[in-house]
């Protein structure tokens, strides 16, 4: 086992501060960091030494013999215990799971995201078969601290063997149910989960909280079990190593990762890396951002993503369409110049809001676009041969319905990874984004 780095912000909101320094002992479980406003506690993740105290990392250098035990949270009430643990959103930003559960619903709903959303990713439903019986019991916590009465699991239809094994585990839980999801995304994302399972539209500025819900992911759900029932802090990490690796494209789950272990090494764990590649995406297809070997993964890494390389667009003009669903207009250029393209247009989804300046951009309706036409006549009058989309499923099919009439070649961003991995490219839909429900939820 190499070095592990800790970065100090893992989290929504400012980094940590490191309550260690050079030459410390730590245990798995031992306080390392804590936050100096919004944030959450960090902890190590093995037993071993502190190397260095960086500015935005803890290094700890690892013993070679790591005992399964850890150092364990204080007692307290159950919300007290998933603050202490330090447990986040572990399936997206990482928003301090402790402040978002505290929400004193009046009868309201926990909604736990079981999309997987991201293409290639399949951690988070192997999970629910492997522990169904763990993540029931994180449900029912988690509904106790928000003062919700009812739960609904959010989850993908073509996921048949964890839906059975969710109805198998639910049957007898009056105030479960299930909503199955499409295969289209952004089904995961958290307004598009409000509105398939509840039926409401909210604004880009709204938390579901303004619909009477909290929405939870599922290995989230699992850690707040630990934290209550085994006093564990949070410290490791599911994720699914995928791609261009030795030994085929499957993916590689492995669970509870010492976060901060590099990307090389679960890389090397999944088999290496088979011969020339493109780029590493630490996250998803879609929102994941290119990393290196010796980067850390932190408590909200997905996946780790080896891809093909790029084609070569030999310097021809391309217009990029920026989504709220994908990659920023910084990522989708990135691409552009790895394809060696020359940016020259970019427009935005008109969907996409920026509701701050600087802000990430939030769709207003994600999974279901209104039209692409008037932006593929912007490339086109600016002279693009080719578009780059980062669009969702619904998007990237309006998006084909007019630019193949007009000569404009289109790449989707994730075309490198959904080739990798042999996933269907996002152009046209072929799927409905209607699917038939189960009896009552059950």
């Amino acid at each position: 086992m190499g070095n592990i780095q800790l970065l100090l912000r893992q989290h929504v909101g400012a980094p940590c501060e490191a309550v260690v320094k050079a030459g410390d002992a730590v245990k798995k479980g031992t306080l390392v960091a804590v936050p100096t406003g919004l944030g959450a506690n960090i902890f190590s993740s093995v037993y071993g030494v502190v190397e260095e105290v960086k500015d935005d990392r803890i290094i700890i250098k690892p013993d070679e013999v790591q005992p399964d035990e850890y150092e364990k949270i204080a007692e307290g009430t159950p919300l007290e215990m998933v603050k202490a643990a330090g447990v986040v959103g572990m399936g997206g930003a990482g928003f301090p799971t402790g402040i978002k559960l505290d929400a004193h619903l009046d009868k309201g709903y926990i909604l736990i995201n079981a999309a997987e959303c991201e293409p290639g990713l399949c951690h988070n439903i192997r999970q629910i078969e492997e522990s169904a019986d763990k993540i029931v019991r994180g449900v029912k916590y988690c509904m106790e601290i928000a003062g919700a009465d009812k739960a609904i699991f959010a989850i993908k239809k073509k996921n048949e063997k964890a839906v059975d094994t969710l109805r198998a585990a639910i049957k007898d839980e009056a105030a479960m149910t299930i909503h199955l999801l499409p295969d289209i995304y952004p089904m995961g994302e958290e307004r598009a989960v409000v509105r398939e399972c509840l039926g409401i539209e909210l604004e880009t500025t709204q938390l579901p909280s303004a619909a009477n819900a909290v929405v939870v992911n599922v290995e989230t759900i699992a850690r707040v079990a630990e934290a209550i029932e085994d006093r564990k802090p949070c410290f490791s990490k599911n994720l699914t190593v995928i791609g261009k690796i030795n030994g085929g494209n499957e993916p590689h789950v492995f669970m509870d990762v010492p976060v901060g272990t590099n990307v090389g090494e679960l890389i090397e764990r999944a088999g290496g890396i088979d011969g020339l590649y493109g780029e590493i995406i630490m996250g998803g297809p879609f929102t994941g951002l290119p990393t290196t070997e010796d980067a850390p993964i932190t408590k909200t890494t997905g996946g780790i993503i080896v891809t093909i390389d790029f084609p070569n667009l030999h310097g021809a003009k391309v217009g990029l369409l920026v989504c709220a669903c994908g990659g920023s207009e910084a990522r989708m250029r990135d691409i552009c110049e790895k394809m060696n393209g020359v940016v020259a247009s970019v427009a935005r989804c008109k969907q996409a809001v920026e509701n701050k300046p600087g802000a990430p951009l939030k769709c207003e309706r994600p999974g279901n676009c209104p039209g692409q036409a008037k932006n593929n006549i912007q490339f086109k009058k600016d002279g693009c041969e080719y578009i780059i989309i980062g669009n969702c499923s619904d998007c990237s099919n309006t998006v084909m319905g007019s630019a193949p009439k007009m000569k404009l070649k289109v790449f989707h961003q994730t075309d490198h990874v959904m080739r990798t991995i042999g996933h269907p490219l996002y152009r046209y839909l072929r799927v409905s984004k209607h699917v038939e429900q189960l009896p009552e939820g059950k």
